[in-house]
């Protein structure tokens, strides 16, 4: 993706609360718009989710690196080039329903692929965006997965309040 990375690991055990993180480091850290905040999974001895901030074509600015200090360990690049982007530039307008086109045009996503089928949707096709979209690193752009839903839409394959399997882990 880029070699303008940082990665930062807080120890954090689930996505949401490395989505959480994401979040406030955007919000606290006055964050440029073409920043990628992404999340990781570690799967050591020590499993756990970390996240990564980059920008494709210049680097972080100079401060950034000691502002994010306060926020856990530091290490430099990626950890993996797979990353599940949380904030990315247009992220902030994919809200209510969009077409697959205007979901193209408007935020740094590059493609949509829909599970169970072998072709990319049609640029008409409405997404129902439920204000959680989480494409995924591919081959050096981003991706989103969504799957058919109520009345010929889509809607993205993460959904932003998951049901926990297994409660009592």
């Amino acid at each position: 993706m880029t070699p303008y990375a940082l990665t930062v690991d807080a120890g954090i055990g689930d996505l949401l609360d490395a989505d959480r993180l994401l979040h406030r480091m955007a919000a606290e850290l006055d964050l440029p718009e073409d920043v990628f905040g992404c999340t990781h999974l570690v799967r050591d001895d020590r499993p756990r989710v970390v996240v990564s901030l980059s920008r494709p074509a210049r680097p972080l600015p100079d401060t950034l690196r000691e502002r994010l200090a306060g926020y856990g360990d530091l290490a430099p690049g990626l950890p993996d080039q797979v990353g599940r982007a949380v904030l990315y530039p247009g992220v902030g307008a994919l809200t209510g329903t969009l077409t697959v086109a205007e979901l193209l045009a408007g935020s740094a996503i590059a493609r949509v692929t829909v599970l169970g089928t072998p072709g990319p949707p049609g640029p008409d096709t409405r997404v129902v965006t439920r204000g959680h979209v989480r494409p995924q690193w591919q081959r050096d752009e981003l991706v989103l997965a969504a799957m058919p839903a109520r009345s010929d839409t889509l809607v993205p394959f993460e959904a932003p309040d998951p049901t926990p399997c297994c409660p009592d882990h």
